[in-house]
């Protein structure tokens, strides 16, 4: 989730573990900082934009080295405030729920959170929220305001802290469903067509839990899939994108291509963009600006060569027409994304692949359609 969350998360839980030992304003500072320690890794210097983007969420997030760490940072508040001293169990704890529910609600995003790190290094990504969500954070940030305003601590701020923390979380867990009700919803829709994808996956539309992205790996295509949770399935739409298939053997021996496919699990596109080979996560962000795009490879005369030095593609950000389209969709209307509309397809024209690339010099030569 987004660093101002997780400081909201974090202050909220100080506030109600720590608030009537020290006071709400120290307690939500203390606890918002440290919901923001486990963030720290971002600021790790690295050459290699592949392997800044694939460790973050590492370490500082893996629910056991957050046990073993947490003495470092709540010991000191037990010396630093006296009326801690007698709380020490009660301080280590609240430290550890703050590290503990920032990778937590990581998870719940589609990123990738190594939540038992060194035991499984496999990253955890539920996808059932966009890394930001107003309706989540919004309960948590009404207490922080609240709790920097107040003079000491109130049974009234208590009470609210935790059924701030009550409804955030309930709204959390009900993302899960709802992701599952969205999934289901696009299968029915593939199925139908007689399209069975290699993968799929369901993940949150940008700032809402009402409307879904399912991204369908067909081979040589993805298909993009916008399903609301209060349309029907009328109120579908689908874009059908290349994904260059043909160069993925001409990778095989690419340490960039197999860092970054281990970590995305196949959900990723290929292109040949002035003369470099570019691999985008189609997890995270909407198509064409994904907003991790890197150049893993360069395409010569001589056939696909690796990049001594990977780069992270520029992000546009910001296109036109995408406030309004979410919104629409979120009300269950069939809009068109203005972004992709050039990919557009309808419903009763989705159909299974009925080409595929031709396989030239590793995919130098020209492509066709993805139909």
């Amino acid at each position: 989730m987004d660093s101002a969350t997780q400081f909201a998360l974090g202050a909220v839980i100080g506030a109600v573990a720590l608030g009537p030992r020290i006071g709400a304003r120290k307690a939500i500072i203390i606890g918002g900082l440290m919901g923001t320690v486990p963030d720290l890794d971002t600021f790790i210097p690295s050459d290699d934009p592949v392997s800044s983007f694939t460790s973050h969420r590492g370490a500082s997030h893996s629910l056991i080295i957050q046990a073993l760490v947490t003495p470092l940072f709540a010991e000191p508040l037990v010396r630093f405030f006296k009326s801690l001293r007698d709380h020490r169990i009660r301080t280590y704890l609240a430290i550890y729920l703050i590290f503990a529910t920032h990778a937590l609600i990581d998870a719940m995003t589609i990123y990738g959170t190594r939540l038992l790190y060194p035991i499984i290094d496999t990253p955890f990504g539920v996808g059932s929220v966009f890394i930001i969500d107003p309706l989540y954070s919004f309960p948590l940030v009404l207490i922080v305001l609240w709790g920097l305003v107040s003079s000491g601590y109130s049974s009234q701020l208590a009470t609210w802290a935790k059924r701030a923390l009550m409804v955030s979380s309930a709204y959390m867990l009900l993302s899960i469903p709802l992701q599952q009700l969205a999934e289901a919803k696009a299968v029915r829709v593939l199925e139908d067509r007689g399209i069975s994808p290699e993968r799929i996956l369901t993940v949150a539309a940008p700032f809402t839990t009402l409307y879904w992205k399912t991204i369908a790996i067909d081979c040589n295509r993805y298909i993009n899939l916008y399903t609301s949770i209060l349309g029907g399935d009328d109120a579908v739409t689908a874009y059908i994108h290349p994904r260059r298939s043909d160069l993925i053997a001409c990778l095989s021996t690419n340490l960039r291509y197999q860092e970054l496919s281990a970590f995305n699990k196949g959900i990723f596109s290929l292109d040949i963009e002035e003369g470099e080979v570019v691999m985008s996560d189609l997890r995270m962000g909407l198509s064409p600006n994904y907003v991790f795009r890197f150049a893993i490879a360069e395409a010569t005369d001589e056939g696909i060569k690796p990049l001594d030095l990977p780069s992270h593609k520029p992000v546009i950000r910001g296109v036109d027409g995408d406030w309004d389209w979410v919104f629409a969709g979120i009300m269950g209307a069939p809009v068109s994304r203005l972004a992709e509309a050039s990919t557009s397809v309808a419903l009763n024209d989705l159909g299974p692949r009925t080409q595929t690339f031709a396989m030239t010099r590793c995919g130098l030569g020209p492509a066709s359609s993805p139909g």
